[in-house]
């Protein structure tokens, strides 16, 4: 179940007519297919993620929190765990704890939320204004939308930090097992068997990096969620070692763009 996060839209004053609300549902899933075409050219990380199945789960999800965002902009909305946002924020949390498992950080999810918040502004208010809706009403539609959005991904950010606080320090300490059997060098063997303990499955090749530990949040925001770390390097001190699955062809592009900056 989620954990409580501050309600900023509770008790908003914005109310749209109708047959705005009922056009901004009919755009839905074009406007869910643009977020999620926009967060996969903006966040590399995300580039596996949103292909097959699952990427037709992200979709959904989208769909739902930008319908219970309309919901609230209705005029149904409450301060109690009956309102519209309610199964979203839920749906927020559970997604925070994925992408933890997923070993993606809250730096590449607020990316991808940052992108969702602008994509679904651009698309819903041109709805609006094509409705008629005032410069006033705009105004506050506007802010209602970024505080819904603050309010998904505090909801994200708190399932994040719940699942690594129960999980993700074991994992993370096996993957960094990983890393040093790829660099010790251990046998296939150990290699393969430390791999399948940290669930992680073997690239077809890796690329070495080193990175000042100031810039290792960004960086891994920006590559594949795989990447495997080792820290405090006695040969580099201050530095730290990202070994980056299949960062080779186009890719190679895109790994270079987040080391450089």
């Amino acid at each position: 179940m989620v954990r409580r996060v501050p309600r900023q839209t509770a008790g908003h004053a914005v109310q749209l007519t109708p047959r705005a609300v009922s056009e901004m549902r009919a755009v839905l899933p074009a406007v869910a297919d643009q977020v999620v075409a926009e967060i996969i050219d903006g966040v590399p990380s995300y580039t596996d993620a949103f292909s097959g199945p699952m990427g037709e789960t992200i979709r959904n999800a989208v769909q739902l929190a930008l319908g219970g965002f309309l919901s609230l902009a209705s005029g149904r909305r409450g301060a109690d765990v009956s309102t519209p946002t309610a199964p979203a924020v839920e749906g927020a949390y559970q997604l925070g704890r994925g992408e933890a498992r997923s070993g993606r950080t809250t730096d590449a999810l607020l990316a991808a939320y940052r992108i969702g918040a602008r994509v679904s502004w651009r698309e819903l208010s041109t709805t609006a204004v094509r409705n008629g809706i005032d410069g006033f009403v705009l105004v506050e539609f506007a802010e209602l939308v970024f505080a819904y959005i603050d309010e998904l991904s505090a909801a994200s950010v708190a399932g994040h930090d719940d699942e690594q606080a129960t999980t993700g320090r074991v994992r993370q300490r096996l993957l960094e097992r990983v890393a040093r059997r790829l660099l010790d060098g251990s046998t296939a063997e150990v290699v393969l068997e430390a791999a399948q303990r940290a669930d992680w499955a073997p690239p077809a090749t890796l690329s070495a990096v080193l990175v000042p530990e100031a810039q290792v949040r960004p960086v891994l925001g920006a590559v594949a969620a795989a990447t495997l770390s080792l820290t405090e390097l006695a040969e580099a001190p201050g530095m730290v070692l990202l070994l980056v699955p299949d960062a080779h062809g186009r890719r190679r592009s895109g790994l270079l763009r987040a080391v450089v900056g």
